[in-house]
């Protein structure tokens, strides 16, 4: 029913989704970019939702209130503290120890502001986790969400941190100016 649901929001929005997660892979990080605005969260979770997807998510404890906290945890939210947590990413990947299947989306800039260098945690969880990164997007000019490619790194950051944007230039989010240049 939630599926059929929301996959009527999205199309009704006038929304397509492309992609598919291949079959075999059971543990995954989608890397979420652009990330401009908060609607980026709405049409991603009509999009994981319509895909049937349980996705998981990290959110800042200070969004995680009543009666918020709520709808987030239905979501697969997951609270957490970024001041005291000095190493998140450790934390993170052992996460991924705790599940048969398990799908991580993360933000590549980690704002919503434009950010050329990108945080690399989703990278080194990656690493940690031994799972691979799937390239999601909303594109907000063609008015698509989707999944690219299978990302897997090869211990050369920036290289691979490059060869990841290279996907997404020209995929445009809510704001242009604050995605991928």
């Amino acid at each position: 029913m939630i599926k059929r649901l929301s996959s009527f929001i999205f199309h009704s929005l006038g929304w397509k989704a492309e992609g598919e997660i291949p079959s075999g892979i059971k543990k995954y990080i989608i890397l979420a970019a652009p990330h401009t605005s908060n609607w980026d969260f709405v049409y991603g979770m009509l999009f994981f939702l319509m895909k049937g997807i349980p996705m998981k998510f990290f959110i800042k404890q200070e969004w995680y209130v009543f009666p918020l906290n709520y709808l987030f945890r239905s979501l697969g939210g997951i609270p957490v503290n970024r001041s005291k947590n000095q190493n998140l990413t450790d934390e993170i990947a052992d996460v991924f120890n705790h599940y048969e299947e398990l799908a991580l989306l993360v933000p590549a800039e980690g704002t919503r502001s434009y950010n050329p260098n990108w945080k690399k945690g989703f990278y080194y969880i990656s690493q940690k986790a031994n799972v691979p990164i799937i390239l999601g997007y909303i594109d907000y000019e063609n008015k698509v969400g989707g999944f690219g490619p299978v990302f897997h790194t090869t211990n050369d950051v920036e290289k691979d941190i490059e060869s990841i944007k290279d996907f997404y230039r020209g995929i445009k989010g809510k704001f242009p100016e604050k995605g991928v240049l």
